[in-house]
């Protein structure tokens, strides 16, 4: 989605605030985890070493860490992450990827009819491609002066939100005007973002039936991080309450649960595979499972849970196994992430503060 520089655009950057200066805009960044460019294991491995080489998601002392992760993960964990990707590949690429475009396109016409300024969303990846550089280089090309970012995790963690803040702070560091900037760290318990959620869950129900129990499956962090302050494992819990509470589910009838661990230290727990296995010892017959800290179906759920879990649960007496789909790109999600990107931006998107942002305006 990046737009490239060429000669006309650079001269137009070099001399902000001439008479001939495109009119001030806002900008929103949106944000996901990324992906890699194709499921083959050179892909694999350059994805694998931007995002396990970054320092927000693997705590250990550098001269510790990549020693391992040169000498051996990035030997051994790409052949079998490229045989997953493949598993999930679509005609239109990496499902991550093109769901989020759509989800971009999609509040750029929603904002835009219901703002009175313009506005330019666009997408970036904080791994792999359309990185949030080139992202923000295309709002600075369009003479961005404010700019709301939003990282597409609802739960936060240093390890999602955190590492994204830094990447954009890298960014910015280097330009020669920064924008306005607002930052969104999380919408955990955000009121039309929870009622999309157990919407989705009640048109699954009215369309195939209520499982005897549902699962709310987040992606696992380190224990450790959590005990040294990490707010993601107590907000994963406050959203799944909300939800349950929502639908009028009885503790009895869900559970939350933790999936995608990695290496051999604790987890935070209980593990979703280790639960869909008992729940089916127990005689569970049908679960249904939603993964609300997941905007976007990717990898983790259509993979590793819709397919893996789905294994697991069926190899153990389980009889249905139902994935609800994430949240996507459904106008009720789209319409949830724009009521809080209003919140946010309030007087940036509502038209309010266009003159006294203007460049060379100064309030009376």
């Amino acid at each position: 989605m990046a737009g490239n520089s060429d000669g006309n655009s650079l001269i137009m950057t070099a001399f902000r605030g001439t008479a001939g200066e495109l009119p001030p805009l806002t900008g929103i960044l949106i944000t996901n985890l990324g992906t890699p460019d194709a499921p083959t294991t050179p892909a694999l491995r350059r994805y694998l070493a931007e995002f396990l080489g970054d320092p927000r998601v693997v705590e250990m002392p550098r001269w510790l860490w990549w020693p391992i992760l040169h000498g051996l993960i990035l030997r051994l964990r790409p052949p079998r992450a490229a045989r997953a990707y493949r598993r999930v590949w679509t005609d239109e690429g990496s499902p991550l990827l093109h769901i989020s475009r759509r989800q971009a396109a999609a509040l750029q016409a929603l904002l835009a009819r219901q703002g009175e300024t313009p506005v330019r969303v666009v997408l970036g990846m904080r791994y792999g491609n359309p990185s949030i550089a080139a992202a923000l280089e295309e709002l600075r090309q369009a003479n961005v002066t404010r700019l709301l970012v939003l990282p597409l995790y609802p739960q936060y963690s240093g390890s999602t939100s955190g590492s994204t803040f830094d990447a954009v702070s890298d960014v910015l560091r280097g330009w020669r005007r920064v924008p306005a900037l607002r930052f969104i760290d999380d919408y955990h318990d955000f009121a039309p973002w929870i009622t999309a959620l157990a919407n989705s869950i009640r048109r699954h129900w009215s369309e195939h039936g209520e499982g005897e129990r549902l699962m709310f499956s987040f992606h696992g962090l380190p224990e450790r991080y959590h005990r040294k302050g990490d707010p993601y494992a107590d907000q994963c819990r406050v959203s799944a309450r909300l939800v349950a509470a929502e639908l009028g589910l009885p503790e009895e009838r869900w559970a939350l649960c933790f999936q995608s661990r990695f290496g051999r230290e604790e987890w935070l727990k209980p593990y979703t595979d280790v639960t869909l296995r008992q729940w089916a010892k127990d005689g569970v017959r049908r679960v249904d499972l939603i993964c609300p800290g997941f905007s976007a179906d990717c990898l983790e759920t259509l993979e590793e849970i819709n397919m893996e879990n789905r294994e697991v649960f069926l190899a153990h007496g389980g009889e249905q196994f139902h994935y609800i789909p994430a949240l996507n790109d459904h106008p009720s999600h789209i319409e949830a992430l724009a009521t809080l990107l209003r919140r946010e931006g309030a007087e940036w998107l509502n038209g309010d503060d266009s003159e006294q942002l203007a460049p060379g305006k100064v309030s009376d």
